[in-house]
C-alpha cells in the first residue's frame, strides 16, 4: 500500500509545497464564498498556494490552474450522546486535526463535540487518501500535510480584535475616585470652563470638571481641553453631556484610548448633582443652541439622528449583514453600481472566477479599476469633479535626458569538468519522494554539504517551474556568442503543451497563443496576460479568421503579440473624472468595526448601512475610506 501511495503521489510532488514562514494558508474560509470546513462539502486547500475553496469553486480552481492535490477538510457538528444517568458523555480524545479553526458560537457549549476529517484529494478522480497517514506517503507529503494543519489561520494572525468592536467595561469603573469639591452641573447651558465652545462637551467624573473634547479630523468640533485636563491631572473617565438617559450614556477613558462601561454611572452621575432618570437625550448631543457639529464618527458616517428616507427598487437592495460581512456588502454595491462591471460579471460567476488574479485574498485588481491606499485618520476634502489634466506625461522635456537601456551583466560559471555530486545525499533526499533530478540539483548547488542542507535548497525551490528538470551545467566552451541575438517569431512558436493546458482551461487557441507569445512562453505569467487583457479577444478575431488550415495563428498578429508589452492595459481619455461612490470605515483597525457605503445614482447620494438603503442628507465625503471616481467623457 505505502508503495502505490508513494507512486501514485509521484506526478504531482512538484506541484506539493511545504508552507515556508510568511506564507498563508487559507483553511478556515474558502477565497470566494463563505464555504468553511463546518460547510455541507467542507473545504478544499490547494497543496501549492494554500488558498482554500468550497465545493464547487475547487472545481474552477482545478480547471483554471492544473493544480491536482487539495486538502479536504470537514468538521461536523453533533449533539453529545447520554449516558444511563441521564448526563452527557465526555468528549471523545480524538485530537484537533483542524488546529486553530474557530468554534461555531452555536455548537461551543458542553452539550456538544465536533469531530474534525482531513485527507488528501487528487483531481479530476477525486481520488481520497485519508489522513494521517505518515508511514505510507513520501516524507515530503507528510511534512507539507502537518504544516498545513498546524498552521494559524490568516485571519487570526492578522487581527486579534473581534469584528463586533464590542464596548467593555472600563477598569477605572469600581474604584473611580470622585472628590468632594461642591461642584453641581445644571441639566443644561453648559460651557467649556476654559473657552466659549458650547458644543463636544464631557464631564470628568473625577472633579466635574466640564471641558470640550476633541477636535475632530477636520479641525472643528473642540479645543481637546478635556484631553489636556486627563494629561495634567490623570483623572480617566468623562462623560459626554447631552448622551445621558435613563438608560446610559456615553463614556470614554482617556488611559485606555477607547469607549467604556461604567456600571456604575448613575452613582458617579449623581455626585456631581445629575440625575439619569431626569436626563433625556437630545439631538446630536446639545440643548440649548442650534449648532449641529459632529458628535462622533460612527454617527457621521451612518447619518445618525437624520430620518432617512428609504428607497426600493433595482439597484437599491441593501445586503444583509452575516455578522462580520459588512466591509464585503459595502464593496459589492459600489463595485456592481459601475456600468463596466455589471457588463462583465452580472449574472456570470464563471467569468468572475476566470478573470480573477490568482490570489484574490492578495490583489483584486481589474482593466475596469486600480486603487490607492492612502492613510486611516485624516480628513481628506474630497472633489466631486477631479482634473488631473495637468498631470498628463507630455514626453522627453527640454534638459532632459533617457536612461540609458543597460541589460544586467551575463554571469558565465567556468565549468570545464562534469559537475561533482554526492550521489548518497542524492538518495537520501530521493528516499524521501523527491524527484531524482530535483535531488541532484539540490546537492550539486549546495556544494556536496550533506543531504540535510539539500533538503533545505529543495524546499525553498520546489515551486519553481524547472525544479524536476534534469542539471544543465554549461561549460564556457558552450557559450555562443550569437546566443544573446533576438529570435525570429516564427522560431518562437510557444510548446504545444502549455498551448493544450491553456486550451484545456476554456481559452481559445490564439488567445492562448498571444498570451505565451507575449510572456515568452512563461505558463503562469501567460494565463495573467489574457486575464488582463480581455478585449485582445476582438483584436485577435479578424487575425485568426485567415490563420493557416493547421490552426497557426497570422505571423502578423504573432508579432504583435511578441512586441506588445507586459502588463494590463489601461485607457487613456480625458482627465477629468466625477466621485460617485465611496465607502467609510469606523474602528480601530480596518479589520474591525464597521463599514457603510454612498453612491451617486441618478443625481442623489444613497447611503447603504447593510439591509438598510436609503437617500443620504449629508454624506461625509471627507471621512471616506475607499473614493471612487469614474472618468467624464470629453
Amino acid at each position: 500500500m505505502a508503495a502505490d501511495l508513494g507512486e501514485l503521489l509521484v506526478p504531482f510532488m512538484p506541484t506539493i509545497r511545504v508552507p515556508r514562514i510568511g506564507d498563508r494558508v487559507f483553511k478556515s474560509e474558502c477565497a470566494f464564498s463563505y464555504d468553511s470546513p463546518e460547510s455541507e462539502g467542507g473545504l478544499y486547500v490547494c497543496m501549492n498556494t494554500f488558498l482554500g475553496f468550497g465545493r464547487e469553486h475547487v472545481e474552477r480552481h482545478y480547471r483554471k490552474t492544473g493544480q491536482c492535490v487539495y486538502m479536504h477538510l470537514k468538521r461536523t457538528m453533533k449533539e453529545k450522546a447520554t449516558g444511563a444517568s441521564g448526563g452527557a458523555i465526555p468528549r471523545r480524545k480524538n485530537g484537533k486535526v483542524f488546529l486553530d479553526l474557530d468554534l461555531n458560537c452555536d455548537f461551543n457549549g458542553d452539550d456538544y463535540e465536533y469531530e474534525d476529517e482531513a485527507r488528501l484529494v487528487i483531481f479530476p478522480d477525486h481520488y481520497e487518501i485519508p489522513l494521517p497517514n505518515i508511514e505510507e506517503l513520501p516524507a515530503l507529503v507528510t511534512i507539507a500535510c502537518d504544516a498545513v494543519l498546524n498552521a494559524k489561520s490568516p485571519y487570526r494572525r492578522q487581527e486579534p480584535d473581534s469584528w463586533d468592536d464590542e464596548v467593555q467595561v472600563s477598569k477605572h469603573a469600581s474604584s473611580l475616585r470622585q472628590l468632594d469639591n461642591g461642584v453641581r452641573i445644571p441639566p443644561s447651558g453648559w460651557k467649556c470652563s476654559k473657552c466659549e465652545l458650547r458644543e463636544n462637551l464631557w464631564v470628568n467624573l473625577t472633579d466635574g470638571s466640564v471641558l470640550c473634547g476633541k477636535w475632530f479630523f477636520d479641525g472643528n468640533g473642540g479645543n481637546g481641553h478635556a484631553l489636556e485636563h486627563y494629561r495634567e491631572t490623570n483623572y480617566p473617565l468623562a462623560v459626554k453631556l447631552g448622551t445621558i438617559t435613563p438608560d446610559g450614556a456615553d463614556v470614554y477613558s482617556f488611559d485606555e484610548e477607547e469607549a467604556v462601561l461604567d456600571p456604575h454611572l448613575a452613582e458617579h452621575l449623581s455626585h456631581f448633582g445629575i440625575d439619569m432618570l431626569q436626563m433625556q437625550k437630545t439631538e446630536n448631543g446639545f440643548t440649548d443652541n442650534d449648532v449641529s457639529p459632529r458628535i462622533s464618527e460612527w454617527e457621521v458616517i451612518q447619518e445618525s439622528g437624520s430620518k432617512l428616507k428609504p428607497v426600493y427598487g433595482s439597484g437599491y437592495t441593501g445586503i444583509k449583514n452575516l455578522g462580520n460581512s459588512c466591509y464585503l456588502g459595502t464593496t459589492m454595491q459600489v463595485l456592481f453600481s459601475i456600468p463596466e462591471f455589471q457588463r462583465a460579471y452580472v449574472g456570470n460567476l464563471q467569468r468572475i472566477f476566470d478573470y480573477s488574479p490568482l490570489d484574490p485574498t492578495q490583489d483584486f485588481s481589474t482593466q475596469i479599476f486600480k486603487f490607492k491606499i492612502f492613510i486611516l485618520d485624516i480628513s481628506i476634502d474630497m472633489p466631486d469633479l477631479l482634473d488631473i489634466t495637468h498631470l498628463r506625461a507630455t514626453g522627453l522635456q527640454p534638459k532632459e535626458e533617457e536612461l540609458p537601456d543597460i541589460a544586467p551583466p551575463i554571469v558565465i560559471p567556468d565549468e570545464s569538468k562534469a559537475p561533482e555530486i554526492d550521489e548518497s545525499a542524492v538518495m537520501q533526499l530521493a528516499e524521501m519522494g523527491f524527484p531524482l533530478e530535483a535531488c541532484r540539483k539540490a546537492v550539486y548547488y549546495t556544494g556536496n554539504l550533506g543531504a540535510e542542507v539539500a533538503f533545505n535548497w529543495v524546499i525553498a525551490h520546489m515551486e519553481e517551474p524547472d525544479f524536476a528538470e534534469p542539471l544543465v551545467v554549461a561549460g564556457f566552451s558552450e557559450i555562443d556568442s550569437s546566443s544573446s541575438a533576438a529570435v525570429p517569431v516564427a522560431d518562437n512558436q510557444p510548446p504545444e503543451e502549455s498551448v493544450a493546458i491553456l486550451t484545456s482551461m476554456g481559452f481559445p487557441r490564439y488567445q492562448a497563443l498571444q498570451g505565451l507569445k507575449a510572456t515568452n512562453n512563461n505558463l503562469e505569467r501567460a494565463l495573467d496576460w489574457i486575464f488582463t487583457h480581455p478585449d485582445s479577444k476582438e483584436e485577435s478575431e479578424a487575425a485568426s479568421d485567415i490563420a493557416d488550415p493547421e490552426g497557426n495563428a497570422n505571423p502578423i498578429s504573432n508579432a504583435t503579440a511578441v512586441n506588445e508589452p507586459s502588463g494590463p492595459r489601461v485607457r487613456d481619455g480625458a482627465g477629468r473624472y466625477e466621485l460617485f461612490a465611496f465607502i467609510s470605515h469606523m474602528g480601530t483597525s480596518t479589520m474591525c468595526g464597521r463599514y457603510v457605503c454612498h453612491i451617486k445614482k441618478e443625481g442623489r447620494w444613497v447611503i447603504y448601512n447593510d439591509h438598510k438603503v436609503c437617500l443620504s442628507e449629508r454624506p461625509p465625503k471627507d471621512l471616506g475610506y475607499i473614493y471612487f471616481y469614474h472618468r467624464i467623457p470629453s
